[in-house]
């Protein structure tokens, strides 16, 4: 039975109890302190109209203060109970009756991944088993949050008590235990798993680095750190001094490399790189086009430019000034130190990661904690303006919610169009409206989460970024005499960014250029794709 159910009928014997004790009393003061007898019925139609305050019939005066006492106590004790009956009593039994009850036990299910908690940090990884067909559960503590889970259609049991958690998913049957809740919940799950004879695999997320051993210990096959895994990936994409963007680029003279943000309005945006013609116009190259985290570096003939996407272009200063004003753009800042706003666990990462690296770094926070520059709130432009982010190289968004991270990078795209915005973002969902709002770069625990232990899960090799390029030197050979347009090389995904000749460097490359015996091609490129271009 549930408790609505017994506290509502505890509710009805009361009530009856006390119509019945007031009637007693009432046909007891009638006729001793009045003088007016009253059969029980009749006394019964005085409580019952009088604990209800629907009126009376036709005893409506008393003259006994006594009795003037018992009518207006009962009176009140009707008005009270009308604001107690409902919210308390009513309302949780008429939710229970018409809402979908969470379920208690797994029912059939086998061959399952168990995850203990949901969270932004198994989201993903949710949605990879289900897109692979493996079952999946989820047990939940929090009432809110399996029925949260349980509409979202995915299979959930829900336990009161944590002791209880893995007594109700079939772990026996499981293939893998996820543990996602807190660390002590975390280290408490996975040893109790252990005691119960559970041989499978159990990964476990650690808010806190010390605790990784700990609860690998305890039994966990692995413990990850999501949020300094995030905190890593930030930085690398920030500071070319962590994770350089072309490496060998730097040895050929003449050769820069920048990046410029296609405006709505450019006349550019939706076209295809063939029709704009970029490096006949302007002799620039595009190595690679940014769009939603993602670097699309097969710049093909076909490659379309995207509206708001961010084009990675090499060339000598005098090309990319004249790519800029095709674009109808500027170059991202180069130059200046980082800002992080919010130091919680992935802004101390990044801003230890950028320190490390030699970089500038400047934080924002509200709190006045120890290595905080600047005491404000980021979604205060003032605030962004006294801590130069006009004049900054980039601004790292390490805030705690969503909401905040999307409303923080509208008002940094309006103060400074020009400086890179890259965020940290906590639900996979929220990622394409924090890219509307203007981020560079975005990247949500819950693809971090989920792409490690779709790999260990699944099986699945990590996948190779196409942001891990590097420039190589590869002989001319059989491509002496030839166009560079003849050559196969956009077609595998790599771009020439320049020719040695003869101990210098031609950094001016257009499809018309042709490639003379002796010559060293300078070509970008990952390391599969490189492999295929030897001539």
């Amino acid at each position: 039975m549930h408790r609505s159910t017994r506290r509502l009928i505890a509710l009805a014997i009361g009530l009856l109890a006390f119509v019945i004790g007031s009637a007693l009393l009432y046909q007891f003061g009638m006729a001793h302190l009045e003088g007016k007898s009253r059969t029980f019925w009749d006394s019964i139609e005085w409580a019952a109209e009088s604990l209800s305050t629907t009126g009376y019939g036709y005893d409506s005066h008393w003259k006994h203060p006594a009795m003037v006492v018992l009518v207006i106590a009962v009176q009140f004790v009707g008005v009270f109970l009308f604001f107690l009956i409902v919210p308390i009593f009513m309302i949780p039994f008429l939710e229970e009756r018409f809402e979908e009850r969470l379920p208690r036990e797994p029912g059939d299910i086998s061959h399952h991944v168990v995850i203990y908690r949901f969270g932004p940090a198994v989201e993903t990884l949710l949605q990879r088993l289900k897109t692979d067909s493996v079952p999946s559960l989820v047990v939940e503590t929090d009432e809110a949050a399996a029925r949260a889970v349980l509409e979202a259609e995915q299979r959930v049991v829900f336990s009161r008590a944590e002791e209880d958690a893995l007594d109700v998913c079939r772990l026996g049957a499981a293939r893998a235990l996820v543990a996602n809740g807190r660390d002590e919940e975390n280290a408490a799950i996975v040893l109790r798993a252990r005691q119960m004879g559970f041989r499978g695999e159990i990964f476990a997320f650690v808010e806190e680095p010390a605790h990784r051993r700990p609860i690998e210990l305890a039994g966990a096959t692995a413990a990850y750190t999501p949020r300094h895994i995030v905190a890593a990936a930030l930085a690398a994409h920030a500071s070319d001094r962590i994770s350089p963007r072309l490496p060998g680029a730097e040895s050929i003279a003449g050769l820069e490399r920048r990046e410029m943000r296609i405006p709505v309005s450019s006349p550019v945006a939706g076209k295809t790189l063939a029709e704009a013609e970029i490096g006949a116009r302007t002799g620039a190259i595009v190595v690679g086009q940014w769009s939603r985290s993602r670097l699309h570096a097969r710049c093909t003939a076909d490659s379309r430019i995207d509206a708001g996407a961010l084009l990675e272009l090499v060339g000598d200063a005098e090309s990319l000034d004249r790519a800029a004003a095709l674009f109808g753009s500027s170059y991202l800042r180069r130059s200046g130190p980082y800002l992080i706003a919010g130091f919680g666990e992935v802004g101390r990462k990044v801003h230890e990661l950028l320190t490390d690296a030699g970089e500038e770094v400047r934080v924002i926070e509200k709190q006045p904690v120890s290595g905080v520059d600047f005491i404000g709130n980021v979604l205060d432009p003032s605030v962004l303006e006294r801590a130069g982010l006009r004049d900054s190289r980039g601004v790292v968004l390490a805030l705690n919610t969503d909401d905040a991270t999307l409303f923080a990078t509208v008002i940094s795209r309006d103060a400074a169009a020009d400086v890179p915005v890259i965020a940290r973002v906590n639900h996979a969902r929220n990622i394409d409206n924090i890219y509307r709002a203007g981020a560079d770069y975005a990247l949500s625990i819950s693809d971090i989460s989920g792409e490690m232990l779709s790999s260990r899960l699944l099986g699945r090799a990590v996948r190779t970024r196409e942001e891990h390029r590097k420039v190589a030197r590869i002989p001319a050979g059989n491509a002496a005499g030839r166009a560079v347009s003849d050559l196969p090389i956009r077609k595998r995904g790599c771009s020439v960014v320049a020719i040695g000749r003869q101990g210098s460097f031609v950094t001016r490359i257009s499809a018309q250029t042709r490639v003379e015996q002796g010559d060293d091609l300078y070509i970008c490129g990952n390391d599969e794709a490189l492999r295929e271009m030897a001539f």
